[in-house]
């Protein structure tokens, strides 16, 4: 699937904003003062950002190999049963991939590039680039449904997408 108005495949990362990415879920991060204060009084706590849709939910580590930009990919996933966050366990930037779903395919994709301490909260029935660490480790927790059942469904287009520098 190409861009209907120009055929451009190239993408700019965008950095991640919570309102950029609201269509596709939350940002988790700590913008802003805490909502709390706790454990006597050296802990802020911003509390419940993401809005975990899944169940049983579990808590899976990934350990992914880096890429560098320009970046190109074909394949796109997505999990209807269940919402996706990902939590990175260094302060590396990672690569977010998404795409509206049309009619049951993914249209055209959008990338965003993470700060440090910034992860993510991808809905339910998101399409989304699979795990794009841009150093090494890439080593993220992941906050998923665990349970048995069809959850992934994979998109394949027939040439790549290339995500470049914004």
């Amino acid at each position: 699937m190409t861009d209907r108005a120009t055929g451009d495949r190239t993408i700019r990362a965008e950095t991640l904003t919570a309102d950029a990415f609201a269509p596709w879920g939350e940002v988790l991060e700590t913008a802003g003062a805490p909502d709390r204060i706790i454990n006597e009084g050296r802990c802020g706590r911003w509390h419940d950002r993401a809005r975990l849709d899944a169940a049983p939910v579990g808590v899976s580590l990934f350990r992914s190999g880096s890429v560098r930009l320009p970046y190109a990919f074909r394949l796109v996933e997505r999990h209807p049963l269940g919402s996706q966050a990902f939590i990175p366990m260094t302060e590396h930037p990672f690569l977010v991939i998404v795409a509206p779903d049309e009619a049951g395919v993914p249209g055209r994709p959008r990338a965003f590039l993470t700060a440090p301490g910034q992860g993510i909260n991808l809905a339910r029935g998101v399409w989304h680039g699979v795990l794009t660490p841009l150093a090494d480790p890439g080593l993220f927790a992941v906050v998923d449904r665990c349970g048995e059942g069809p959850n992934l469904e994979e998109y394949r287009w027939d040439a790549d997408w290339t995500v470049v520098a914004g």
